[in-house]
């Protein structure tokens, strides 16, 4: 029965044998389908690159729009050609691969038929693709040439335009022009206007009234959502600057929506039976882009001023100058809004060349008017204030020089106004209001990512937290104010980018340049790649964050559970620390894609080094990890070394730590405990051991005073039960009872209290038992055993004064 199923399924299981084959086949053995779909991008990519080059070298003047899209081409056919490489040459070297494993034919001999056909598809195969590759990088030059072709014409095409002149607006012949274009251009501006009326009339009322409705609707939830969110930030959101940048871009997002939402809902009427004309469209989208331009506007005002919330203003201003400009944004907003409007119209109407100056020229003059405006109302309500309290902050000095270069800047835009370069007057003046924008957005996100940053900073871990990397307060200061950093750096990179935009560099070829940073930068054999950068950086943050956990499992769970001492695991986790940390940075290295074996001269480099001046250091390293290793001394033990005493608190790489018993620290190199004599009175045998010498006269009952004494030990809770206290007669010496009395404690930083305990003890014992002393007893604390000594009066110690108890 099973091998006839066996046999019922044997054509099922050969053709899943065939398809798999077939699947893992080689790349030489498979239909080149990829060499044809790079040959079809290759053939398009050159196709793009000869009509951009045509197009640059019929000496025509090309728009700038065209100009800027032919620019985003090239790089963008520049980017898919290093694609189109970079797919081909793994291809290219599992083929030569290929190659290379079959050899060459010996000499006087001849391949069999299989392998010689094998070998001549694979020639084919490899000629095909070197080829494609080599095709492919030079179209990738060919467009990136084209590029800066582009670039080159649109910035010739700039300043001829910046430096053409016309007819001053004082003339009388300009006027006379412009007299002579008007009735055309009234009649092109009728006819828009009657295209618009139209398209509004044939849009029915029923529709207008829901968009009406629709726009009251709007309104008044812009109103409810701006109360709302005030509500919310002041609420939720915790005290500090957060609360203030997150409130002041929610004003800056409504105050950009509200207008936009309305103005599409107006430009939805117009459109609603589809009449209006391609150009007319065009007009409309850009009346809407520019509406929402200006709400943008108003609204950063708005939120930096914050005239009416002191408490909330970002911008350290005064209230009085904040109270003062608290119209100019929407005063500001209103004038952007008539200046690009009366341009898109020109453009529309397609005005003549007199009335296309007189625009650019009236519209430069308003602009320049209004920032203007601004400057002087600014500086009128400063002086004001400086006026009324003395005591306010005076203006830097950077802040004079930048309002003194916008008057700079204006005085220059109006007398090129004036005397005819009407294209660098309107340029200069759209500048000053552009960098105004872009100023300040840049300070509100630069002031929102720090405050987010900030914020996590401070923010305490939960109690349950086991991320021993992110619970440290340090360490979360040091990561917020890093990725405050980062992304400052970012927001101000893209603030560059658009202040870049007007000349020539706009943001989407910048980020396309950007973007064949992928390739990486060869530095020798070793390709740097942003991706394999971030990898690396990424394994390296992991491979950290997975040993802190690992070596905080170890700590609290499982060396708890071993026998090793305190010092034992410390010194376990510290050198389970080092060779994590190598092990850590060795995989970084590889995910960057560099091997150990490519870091040879770093280790000659370091060899050199070391001959000369590293030799103490690479010595105190080797010591550091014998003391590991061999445990001659480790945490918590009582050394002494060169006059030093104290206890070992850590044993790093180079140096091991002693604390003394003022509680001061001393650093001592590791090669101090492998060349020197070390006295380590807690190697052996973590007791201490108590030692008294009483001398008893000899009228003194030897058998009574041997039991006090041991009463005394035995009452005594710091005394150990094992080894067991003893009271031994040395002798008889002068005519007095030598009686030598010894107990032992659990560490020999305990001996010294003990001791001082049990003479107070002893004395009230041998007081209330008259039991006279003729001299001082001997007391004697150490913990090996001591010398005999002779009978003496004084009291002598025969070991190093003790330290006292270390605070856990």
């Amino acid at each position: 029965m099973i091998s006839y199923r066996i046999f019922r399924f044997t054509p099922f299981l050969l053709a899943l044998l065939l398809a798999c084959s077939l699947s893992a086949a080689p790349a030489w053995a498979q239909p080149d389908d990829d060499a044809v779909t790079a040959d079809q991008r290759l053939d398009g990519l050159r196709k793009q690159i000869t009509v951009i080059q045509k197009t640059l070298d019929a000496d025509a003047d090309v728009p700038d729009a065209t100009l800027s899209q032919m620019k985003a081409d090239a790089l963008a056919a520049s980017a898919d050609a290093d694609k189109v490489a970079a797919t081909l040459e793994p291809m290219l070297a599992s083929v030569q691969a290929r190659l290379a494993e079959l050899g060459k034919p010996a000499a006087g001999t001849k391949d069999a038929p299989d392998v010689a056909a094998q070998r001549g598809q694979l020639d084919r195969t490899s000629s095909a693709l070197d080829a494609q590759v080599k095709l492919a990088r030079l179209l990738s030059v060919e467009a990136t040439q084209a590029s800066e072709q582009v670039s080159t014409v649109r910035r010739a095409q700039l300043q001829a335009r910046l430096g053409e002149r016309t007819a001053s607006i004082l003339a009388s012949s300009f006027w006379k022009q412009l007299h002579v274009e008007l009735p055309q251009n009234m009649q092109r501006l009728q006819k828009l206007g009657q295209e618009l009326v139209d398209a509004a009339r044939e849009t029915p009322q029923s529709v207008w009234g829901g968009i009406l409705v629709a726009i009251v609707l709007l309104l008044a939830a812009s109103v409810w959502v701006s109360r709302y969110l005030l509500l919310l930030t002041s609420t939720r959101v915790p005290h500090g600057r957060l609360r203030r940048s997150l409130h002041a871009l929610a004003v800056l997002l409504l105050a950009l929506a509200t207008p936009g939402l309305v103005a599409e809902l107006l430009a939805l009427g117009l459109r609603w039976d589809g009449n209006v004309s391609d150009k007319t469209d065009i007009f409309l989208s850009s009346l809407i882009g520019i509406i929402c331009f200006a709400g943008f506007t108003a609204g950063l005002g708005h939120a930096l001023l914050s005239p009416n919330r002191a408490s909330w203003r970002l911008l350290p201003l005064s209230d009085a100058l904040a109270h003062r400009m608290r119209q100019y944004p929407s005063v500001f907003a209103l004038v952007v809004v008539l200046v690009w409007t009366a341009e898109r119209v020109s453009t529309v109407i397609n005005a003549g060349l007199s009335t296309a100056v007189a625009i650019n020229c009236i519209v430069a003059l308003v602009l320049s008017m209004t920032v203007a405006f601004g400057l002087m109302r600014a500086e009128r309500c400063w002086r004001q204030v400086r006026a009324a309290d003395p005591a306010s902050p005076v203006t830097p000095l950077w802040l004079r020089g930048v309002v003194l270069l916008l008057w700079l800047t204006l005085a220059s835009s109006l007398v090129s106004l004036l005397i005819g370069y009407v294209a660098f007057g309107s340029f200069v003046t759209k500048q000053i209001a552009w960098v105004m924008v872009v100023v300040c957005s840049t300070y509100l996100l630069t002031v929102l990512l720090d405050d987010i940053c900030m914020l996590l900073a401070s923010t305490p871990p939960p109690p349950d937290a086991v991320n021993p990397v992110l619970a440290t307060p340090k360490a979360r200061d040091q990561a917020a104010v890093l990725l405050s950093g980062i992304g400052r750096a970012i927001v101000v990179l893209l603030a560059l980018m658009l202040l870049l935009a007007p000349f020539g560099e706009g943001p989407s070829e910048l980020f396309q340049r950007v973007g064949k940073l992928q390739d990486g930068l060869a530095i020798g054999e070793v390709a740097i790649r942003p991706a394999t950068v971030i990898q690396a950086l990424l394994v390296l943050v992991l491979g950290f964050i997975g040993i802190g956990l690992f070596k905080r499992w170890l700590q609290n769970s499982y060396l708890p559970t071993t026998n090793l001492d305190a010092g034992m695991q410390m010194s376990f986790l510290t050198l389970f620390g080092y060779i994590g940390g190598v092990t850590a940075v060795a995989l970084a290295l590889s995910a960057a894609g560099i091997g150990l074996e490519r870091i040879a001269w770093v280790a000659s480099a370091l060899s050199v080094g070391i001959g000369f001046g590293l030799q103490a250091v690479v010595q105190n390293f080797v010591s550091g990890l014998i003391l590991l290793a061999e445990r001659p001394v480790k945490v918590g033990d009582w050394v002494s070394l060169g006059g030093v005493e104290g206890d070992i608190r850590r044993i790093n790489v180079r140096a091991t730590e002693i604390q003394l018993g003022d509680r001061s620290t001393v650093i001592v190199p590791n090669s101090e405990f492998i060349t020197k004599t070390v006295r380590n009175v807690t190697l052996a045998n973590p007791l201490g051991r108590v030692q008294l010498k009483l001398p008893l006269p000899l009228s003194t009952d030897a058998d009574e005073a041997r039991a006090l004494i041991l009463a005394a030990f035995v009452e005594n809770h710091d005394v150990l039960d094992a080894p067991a206290p003893s009271v031994q007669l040395d002798g008889i010496d002068n005519g007095y009872l030598m009686f030598n009395a010894t107990a032992y404690v659990g560490s020999p930083r305990l001996a010294y209290g003990v001791r001082s305990d049990l003479l107070f003890d002893l004395l009230k014992r041998l007081h209330a038992a008259t039991m006279p002393i003729s001299n001082p007893s001997t007391m004697v604390l150490s913990s090996v055993p001591a010398q005999p000594e002779a009978p003496t009066i004084s009291a002598v110690a025969t070991a190093p004064a003790p330290v006292p108890p270390l605070s856990t």
